[in-house]
């Protein structure tokens, strides 16, 4: 694909410019004290509704540009000066995208505009304590029972869960789907088949029976709170069920897809943020009578962290610009996991160089490269560990390169 596919128009200019000099002026100096507090960011959220970024990557009807690129850009703005403020608009968008690619008409005029407008906030769960990366091993149970469904089971790491009016769960409602699959002779069909027999649901926070545990305490991404979730029967009627019974993998994955190139505009963003610390402090420092700034080695040094970032913010445009061309499901999922994976390594690479280029003042709390490096680390791991990416990646190698 042509880098024209996807250069940016004059309102998508406009945007990134509006959101840079926002992130400058209003996010970057409360930044560290969201990290440091690890409290949830009430004012952020409100001036990121304020600019009205809550349907950006969705369509016109919810006020919307209905644009992926758009939503990457205003991401990279803000998780360049702040990963917590950037966390904000994808916590929202990828229930928003569940809600979207698997709810019905009802459902979408029931949840969509309170999230696109910010009077609702939600999230999303299926990581469990046994099977993070393995989605498909999930253990919660949802048992049919008249006007809806009991679910029974525990969740991990559900990010902003506290905060959200309600969460899109994942649970089995086949388990038998599932044991099937495990005697097909088949490894692919019984891969496949595996995801069989989940369904989706959007679970009010307020439901009896599920109890929102305590937050973790995290490496990064303090600011916003990722928490356990416990079922005891909770009831959720059948209208909140999100899709067909037993199809909601796929309802999943559509989401996950879209935002990926999103999540890796997160690592740009905290890439090119991490440079321009590095770049400043050693433009100010000396050694050797000299500025450090002129050593070879250090020029090469953000030469490479120049060079990771760039490529970085090529591969998230083009994953951003195939979305926008209506490219979906297994289609998409290679070109998203690249995105993700590529951009959130580089943003670790880069952030550990700028902290080596600090030198000891990179390892105090006092100062902000510190905090880069942290939240990298995070973004290696989170919405699919980047591990799972490349599995991701080489399956769609192995099914058609070569193939003719």
């Amino acid at each position: 694909m042509l880098a024209e596919d996807f250069g940016l128009g004059d309102e998508q200019r406009l945007l990134r410019d509006t959101v840079r000099a926002f992130a400058r002026e209003k996010v970057a100096p409360r930044a560290a004290e969201i990290d440091r507090e690890a409290a949830y960011p009430h004012d952020m959220f409100a001036a990121l509704r304020d600019l009205g970024l809550f349907a950006l990557p969705f369509p016109e009807r919810y006020g919307g540009a209905d644009s992926v690129l758009s939503g990457c850009l205003a991401i990279e703005e803000l998780g360049r000066v702040c990963y917590n403020t950037a966390y904000l608009l994808l916590v929202q968008w990828t229930p928003f995208a569940a809600v979207l690619a698997g709810g019905s008409a009802k459902q979408h005029e029931r949840w969509l505009p309170g999230l696109a407008g910010g009077e609702l906030k939600a999230a999303i769960s299926v990581t469990e304590p046994q099977s993070g990366s393995d989605a498909a091993g999930i253990r919660t149970r949802a048992v049919r029972e008249p006007g809806g469904y009991r679910l029974d089971g525990a969740k991990a790491w559900c990010t902003n869960s506290p905060e959200a009016d309600f969460i899109v769960v994942a649970a089995k409602t086949d388990p038998a789907a599932a044991r099937n699959a495990a005697n097909r002779s088949d490894g692919g069909v019984r891969a496949a088949a595996r995801h069989r027999g989940i369904s989706v649901f959007a679970v009010e926070t307020g439901t009896p029976g599920l109890t929102i545990g305590q937050p973790e305490r995290k490496l990064g991404s303090r600011g916003i709170p990722s928490c356990p979730l416990f079922f005891d029967g909770a009831f959720v009627p059948e209208e909140n069920r999100i899709g067909p019974e037993g199809e909601g993998w796929l309802t999943v994955m559509e989401a996950f897809n879209r935002s990926r190139p999103m999540i890796g505009a997160r690592g740009v963003g905290l890439a090119q943020g991490a440079l321009d610390l590095a770049a400043d402090y050693v433009r100010g420092r000396e050694a050797f009578g000299q500025p450090v700034s002129d050593f070879q080695g250090v020029r090469w040094m953000l030469a490479d962290m120049t060079m990771r970032t760039e490529a970085a913010r090529q591969m998230v445009n083009k994953a951003a610009a195939l979305a926008d061309a209506g490219v979906a499901g297994r289609a998409l999922a290679p070109w998203a996991a690249m995105a993700k994976c590529l951009a959130t390594d580089a943003a670790m690479s880069v952030a550990t160089d700028a902290v080596q280029l600090w030198g000891s003042a990179g390892i105090s709390a006092d100062n902000p490269v510190e905090r880069y490096f942290r939240d990298a680390k995070v973004l290696q791991i989170v919405e699919g560990t980047n591990q799972i990416q490349r599995n991701i990646i080489g399956r769609h190698v192995v099914e058609t390169h070569g193939a003719g």
